[in-house]
């Protein structure tokens, strides 16, 4: 009989964690893992990746999960590649092929078709996504054989570059870098390129190098964090006010920022402001987020006394 396994004593961590996801895991798979590293009591990520899509994943704990929705609303860029010729099930090398086709395509027919899909365009969301219908998710219909009709959605691409690029001597493919919106599916992207180009298309790669201004080039990888030690790991850890960076700034003195804390509204000579980062005077920390409306500081997600401070108290040590 197998010994019962240790139970893992948790503790307050708050930060933020980025990840260079690895393929083939999903989005929470990942965040349950990394939770485990951290032995951390409370943890969420900032919207999913594609279990076949690698790069930055923003992981939040502790404090930094209340400001997590800043990062699913936030502009992302991808690299991707697309192989032409062949169109699958799901738009992607996972799903079945439906339709094989001759590939004749000249960098200036792929040029050529760029500008449709630059700038605000309509997307249909594909069946094989993880978006709910009836309470139910897409993929669920579609592993069912259940095809559901979808609202096309508007999202934008604020810049789209694209290259040929064989794959080997008998299929060639679309290397993609593209900046856009949140809720664009960039497997929807290539699939219709591929169609607008004659041919027909299906992701074979997807990267996520960017999102709301962090990039892949200041994550750390799931393998590197397994080979820490425990103060390693939370070493690696971003500070709570790092997804608040491109907010405007109000400090507080120690009795203002007290009944800001209750949830009470403060007034003072600030311009209007649509986010703001609010921060305690003495001693300095974030007391959480809030808006400026005609002269009056209001509150919005708000860091706990307790929260608080922990986080200082760990500041302190480091």
């Amino acid at each position: 009989m197998n010994a019962p396994r240790a139970r893992v004593a948790r503790r307050p961590v708050h930060g933020v964690l980025l990840l260079d996801k690895p393929l083939g895991w999903s989005s929470n798979d990942a965040l349950q893992k990394v939770k485990w590293l951290l032995r951390a009591e409370k943890a969420g990520h900032t919207g999913t990746l594609d279990p076949l899509a690698t790069g930055v994943l923003p992981l939040c704990f502790g404090a930094a999960t209340k400001f997590s929705q800043l990062q699913l609303d936030a502009d992302k860029t991808y690299e991707a590649v697309a192989c032409l010729g062949v169109k699958t099930s799901t738009a992607d090398a996972e799903g079945e092929v439906l339709e094989e086709r001759p590939v004749h395509v000249t960098d200036v027919d792929l040029q050529g078709v760029l500008p449709r899909f630059t700038g605000v365009i309509h997307q249909v969301p594909p069946m094989h996504s993880a978006l709910k219908k009836d309470g139910r998710a897409l993929y669920e219909y579609a592993r069912a054989g259940i095809e559901v009709e979808r609202a096309a959605r508007e999202v934008t691409i604020h810049a789209l570059k694209a290259t040929l690029a064989p794959v080997d001597s008998a299929q060639a493919a679309i290397k993609m870098v593209v900046k856009c919106s949140k809720g664009t599916y960039i497997r929807t992207l290539g699939e219709d390129v591929g169609e607008a180009l004659g041919c027909g298309a299906h992701l074979t790669a997807l990267r996520r190098i960017e999102t709301g201004g962090f990039s892949v080039s200041q994550c750390v990888t799931l393998e590197a964090l397994e080979a820490m030690t425990e103060e390693q790991r939370v070493a690696c850890l971003m500070p709570v006010e790092s997804l608040l960076r491109d907010h405007a700034v109000v400090t507080l003195g120690n009795e203002s920022a007290g009944r800001f804390l209750s949830g009470v509204r403060r007034r003072g000579a600030w311009p209007d402001e649509a986010r703001v980062a609010v921060y305690g005077e003495n001693p300095h920390a974030l007391l959480g987020s809030a808006q400026v409306k005609a002269g009056e500081l209001i509150p919005g997600r708000l860091l706990s006394p307790l929260e608080i401070e922990q986080i200082l108290k760990k500041s302190e040590q480091i």
